[in-house]
């Protein structure tokens, strides 16, 4: 599959612009580092072609921008949708929380975006610059005085590790060529974590969200986290936003979380890539989607509009309590 280019989403976002078919862009732009892209909307074309960006790091899933955009800004806003934020962009529509009339999706195919960590993990720290060429990055850093050279396939977030789909489910207008649902191998380490003993699974939870600061950044991107008051901000719920003071916040607070977008969640990964931790939380959200499609059949959240999730939507051929403790039983 061939990648589209900065030039070829400039070229579109400005030829939208100048029709007036939209009025903004929602796209990518510049922020300190050649790696922190950040969300940016674009009113004109100068500003396009001035600060708008798209290379490895642009992972960032729009959809959840477009909750509060859609509210503020006048006209149709464009929005570049990759084949995993689709998924979200559909199941945003299901709970009603944009309009869609306000707007204009445009598909761009992916072959996967790059983890930062991963690049530090084998260029180090102090890095200045990143250029792509070919299939590998330059990465240029304070500390060394020629570029290390890394394979872009070695970097890859774990989330296009294990990519669900290169298809969209949703856009008015597709750039590039059209891809498939994967056979993905994004379940093998939930299983892995099922093998353990409790007492193993324990530890390795406990050592993974001790390092939480709470500053929520993972509900902040998540797409499935769009209500306007969060319990987590409330000062009467006792678990108000704070860092981690005590044994219920280090360990509850993802798991209610997980709790809460449980049948909704896409797994788009959004909540790892923002962690500064790296815990991976997306194991989380996996464990419910597996748990789901074992206990209900195969399920896939956004998948289309419209569609409800097992967890509210009762049949009596439902699975009965007893039975998931007689299944977790075995495998324990």
């Amino acid at each position: 599959m061939q990648k589209i280019t900065r030039e070829q989403l400039l070229e579109k976002a400005c030829a939208l612009l100048a029709s007036g078919e939209v009025s903004c862009v929602l796209g990518w732009g510049a922020g300190e580092f050649g790696y922190d892209v950040t969300p940016t909307v674009f009113k004109t074309a100068e500003e396009l072609k001035e600060g708008f960006v798209f290379g490895d790091f642009c992972g960032v899933n729009f959809s959840k921008y477009l909750v509060s955009k859609t509210q503020k800004l006048e006209g149709k806003i464009l929005v570049f949708l990759k084949p995993c934020d689709t998924y979200s962009f559909n199941q945003l529509l299901t709970e009603h929380r944009f309009d869609r009339e306000k707007v204009y999706a445009v598909g761009i195919p992916c072959e996967g975006m790059a983890d930062i960590a991963k690049v530090k993990a084998i260029a180090g720290e102090g890095i200045v610059s990143i250029e792509a060429k070919g299939e590998k990055l330059l990465v240029t850093t304070l500390y060394e005085d020629a570029p290390v050279e890394i394979d872009a396939k070695d970097v890859l977030a774990e989330r296009c590790v294990n990519c669900k789909s290169k298809k969209h489910v949703a856009y008015d207008e597709l750039l590039g060529e059209e891809g498939d649902v994967l056979d993905s191998a994004r379940f093998d380490e939930v299983a892995r974590l099922e093998a353990m003993t409790p007492d193993e699974r324990f530890a390795f939870w406990q050592n993974e969200l001790s390092k939480c600061i709470r500053c929520n950044a993972c509900r902040d991107a998540c797409p499935a986290c769009t209500c306007e008051k969060c319990v987590f901000d409330n000062p009467n719920s006792g678990v108000e936003n704070k860092s981690p003071a005590n044994s219920f916040e280090e360990k509850m607070f993802h798991i209610i979380r997980a709790f809460h977008v449980a049948g909704r969640c896409t797994d788009c990964g959004e909540c790892s890539r923002v962690c500064p931790q790296n815990i991976p939380l997306h194991l989380l959200n996996r464990k419910f989607i597996k748990d789901i499609n074992e206990f209900y059949g195969e399920y896939q959240a956004g998948a289309e509009v419209g569609a409800r999730a097992p967890l509210v939507n009762y049949t009596t051929e439902d699975l009965e309590p007893g039975e998931v403790f007689d299944r977790r039983g075995e495998n324990a």
